[in-house]
């Protein structure tokens, strides 16, 4: 049994995150897409909290002449003396939404941190400005919560907090026995991230991990003592996914009450019966893109071209690239062994420190648009010669075009495409990196010589950025370019649930993803034939790396091998599958473990 509407007309929902208002990271992705499903189900009793960011300040509208209690705690703060604001988050459902401006409290930081150690014995680092920040939003947090707890006309106030950042107030809410019950979810260990990152065998090692010696390893101890005071704090402890609850058994001590899933909001992906029109009109736009980085050097088929790609922070064992390339390193020499005719470019879309775009890519753009405007002129003048020609000729013969060329445009096309062409390679690496040589991207593909050859059936392109419509080198949102590809490709090492694939089949575009990443062991066990669905689940739980890039590059291959009217088939069924992650179908989760907070 759902939770039921008298449940929450008597209960106020307060959801917490350092990201509402705020885009760091997925959170901001996971609080923003359920927002629509939520405010529909708990209506005015429902409101977020989040610091106040000046750069996000587009996104918020003040609420002017509210009345509420939440509307109450807001003035009552300010008058306390406090920067507090309160109005809409101007995304699908425009939920309420209270941010806190940080600097309204730092004159009190001092106390927080002594009363942090003296009640919870939890140090504070001097000069770390996140956690500063943190400490900060937390009480402000815990102060209106008090209030809130005061003023709400009897109703019960439920506080879901998401991810240490936000939840350095619960242990002090639990030692005030504050009249508030708390929900805290983790989305990611920060220790367990912190070990994935530095140990391949993570997974094999994590039964005998001490996390006080490992926390002191990587100077995260301050981190970790709050997060573990949270876990033990809450009433009711949460996580996005089985692969993560091991983790938190391991590292926090408390295996998870609740596994909430994380969905995806399908209204801002839906396109009815448009998706396979917008995929090839995204297509196309990444073809002028390939045209521009490849043809100044050499040409291949567009038609017999697929568009793979990778997206997401660069964290090269956790988001599994060092996986990607060995896979495809494999695929490319399988398909030069065949002669295959098809090629496969792969898009590794990330963000990491640069200079610049490199500069001959900026001109080789330049010059092929160029080449386009004079192409375009010399049809329109063809166009125009023609016609006159055929009106005044006796017979319907089709005349010798060339001779409605001026000299001056043969001229012109003559030099912009031979100024155009290249005997260089096409670059790997779309921009000027900051520290090149110490890529690990560049370094294997340096390492397995996967370097755009004109032979090579797999070409490579490295973007340290990511893409958004003033994007100079693709000018398209991100979301398009995702619908112009083939194929996302996700074979995550640590990845606590993934948001990509999810967004991949909203879009019509089938993905493979890892067992282990949560939303990969999700679909394992609740989506039969997921192969079928578009969904391919790679698997690396104690699978050797060596294992697993095989099963990748023999999934790439088979997938190369599909006809087009197979890939469409497979965008359909994509497309349809993406209903299974809805919100609508997983908010019962969340449900599940409010229904047992307000039990309490």
């Amino acid at each position: 049994m759902g939770i039921t509407k008298k449940e929450i007309r008597n209960t106020y929902l307060v959801e917490i995150a350092w990201e509402v208002v705020n885009q760091v990271g997925g959170i901001y992705t996971v609080i923003r897409s359920k927002v629509p499903t939520v405010t529909r189900k708990w209506g005015a009793n429902y409101c977020l909290i989040g610091p106040y960011m000046p750069h996000y300040a587009s996104e918020f509208e003040p609420i002017d002449d509210a009345r509420d209690s939440y509307a109450k705690v807001v003035k009552k703060m300010q008058s306390e003396g406090y920067r507090v604001l309160y109005g809409h988050w101007l995304v699908s459902g425009r939920p309420k939404v209270i941010l806190f401006d940080l600097g309204s409290i730092m004159h009190k930081l001092g106390e927080i941190k002594y009363f942090l150690w003296e009640n919870h014995g939890i140090s504070s680092p001097a000069d770390d400005h996140l956690f500063n920040d943190v400490l900060a939003f937390g009480e402000l947090v815990q102060i209106f919560l008090e209030h809130l707890s005061n003023e709400g006309n009897g109703k019960q106030v439920l506080a879901h907090f998401h991810e240490w950042m936000s939840a350095t107030s619960l242990p002090e809410i639990r030692r005030k026995k504050l009249k508030v019950t708390t929900v805290f979810t983790t989305h990611a260990t920060m220790l367990g991230r912190y070990l994935a990152m530095n140990d391949p065998q993570f997974y094999e090692h994590l039964p005998f991990m001490d996390w006080q010696r490992e926390a002191k390893h990587f100077n995260i101890e301050s981190i970790v003592a709050l997060e573990r005071a949270a876990v033990h704090g809450a009433h009711i402890f949460t996580t996005v996914s089985e692969v993560t609850a091991k983790e938190c058994r391991q590292l926090l001590g408390r295996s998870p009450d609740y596994v909430l899933p994380n969905g995806i909001n399908n209204e801002r992906f839906e396109a009815l019966h448009e998706f396979q029109n917008l995929h090839v009109e995204a297509k196309n736009k990444i073809h002028s893109f390939t045209m521009a980085h490849f043809f100044s050097s050499y040409t291949f088929d567009l038609n017999k071209t697929l568009y793979l790609f990778t997206s997401g922070r660069y964290e090269y064992l956790n988001k599994g690239y060092d996986l990607t390339l060995e896979a495809l390193a494999r695929l490319n020499h399988r398909l030069l062994t065949e002669k295959s005719d098809l090629t496969v470019v792969m898009f590794f879309i990330t963000k990491k420190p640069y200079y610049s775009i490199n500069p001959e890519i900026l001109q080789s753009r330049a010059l092929l648009e160029e080449f386009r405007e004079t192409i375009n002129a010399i049809k329109r003048q063809v166009g125009e010669r023609l016609l006159f020609d055929a009106a005044a000729r006796d017979d319907t013969r089709l005349p010798d075009l060339n001779r409605f060329v001026d000299d001056y445009w043969r001229l012109r096309y003559r030099r912009t495409l031979q100024t155009w062409k290249s005997d260089s390679l096409p670059p790997v690496v779309t921009h000027n990196l900051v520290d090149d040589s110490n890529d690990e991207i560049l370094n294997f593909i340096r390492a397995s010589n996967l370097v755009n050859k004109k032979e090579d059936r797999v070409k490579v392109v490295y973007h340290p950025d990511f893409i958004n419509y003033t994007n100079t080198l693709f000018s398209m949102e991100y979301g398009q370019f995702v619908r112009g590809c083939h194929l996302g490709i996700f074979p995550s090492y640590y990845e606590p649930w993934g948001y990509t694939p999810l967004e991949c089949l909203a879009s019509g575009i089938p993905a493979v993803t890892s067992d282990l990443a949560g939303f990969g062991d999700y679909v394992k066990k609740h989506v039969k034939d997921h192969d079928k669905r578009g969904i391919y689940v790679i698997q690396r739980q104690e699978k050797s790396f060596d294992h697993a890039a095989g099963q990748l590059a023999n999934r790439l291959y088979n997938f190369a091998r599909l006809t087009r009217r197979q890939r469409i088939e497979m965008r359909n069924r994509s497309e349809a599958s993406s209903n299974l992650f809805g919100w609508d179908q997983l908010v019962k989760y969340y449900d599940q473990a409010y229904q047992a907070a307000i039990s309490i």
